[in-house]
């Protein structure tokens, strides 16, 4: 007689799969801790990975909020590549597993934040904070949310 184990359902997939994103999350976390020290803020993932909806493939969409950053994009970039290096053997054993990601970060102030962005509209259901020095981020979604509510505003899904 042969025993043969049944193939995972995709419930279980997904459980493992999100085990593997909340693995890299925590690297993330430590290592923006460790490269902007004081100066960071906020630390969130919005997106698939925010959702708990990710492939395989998804990117980890990233928000960090941080006083004291360098002018300009580019420098922003290059400063976040120091976190992107310290966790660059967790994307690698990733890799290893069939799972090709990559960090997608999106670098405010929080001068920047106060000033909106159409991407806080998706961070308002689907942004899970992982830091956040005394709730700057949170209070900010609390109050988009009620201003949203205030003025009758619904979230339509349109498409897969």
């Amino acid at each position: 007689m042969v025993v043969t184990a049944a193939k995972p359902g995709k419930d279980v997939v997904a459980v493992l799969l999100r085990r593997r994103f909340e693995r890299l999350l925590a690297a993330v976390e430590a290592a923006a801790m460790e490269v902007y020290g004081e100066r960071l803020g906020t630390l969130a993932v919005f997106g698939s990975v925010g959702r708990g909806t990710p492939r395989p493939d998804s990117d980890v969409d990233l928000l960090l909020i941080s006083r004291d950053l360098p002018t300009g994009r580019l420098a922003r970039v290059a400063e976040f590549e120091r976190v992107e290096e310290r966790v660059a053997n967790v994307v690698k054993e990733l890799a290893g597993e069939g799972i090709t990601t990559s960090l997608a970060p999106v670098i405010k102030t929080p001068e920047e934040v106060n000033c909106g962005s159409l991407l806080f509209l998706d961070m308002v259901d689907d942004a899970r904070i992982l830091y956040d020095r005394e709730g700057f981020f949170s209070r900010f979604l609390k109050r988009l949310r009620a201003k949203l509510h205030e003025l009758g505003a619904e979230r339509k899904q349109y498409g897969g």
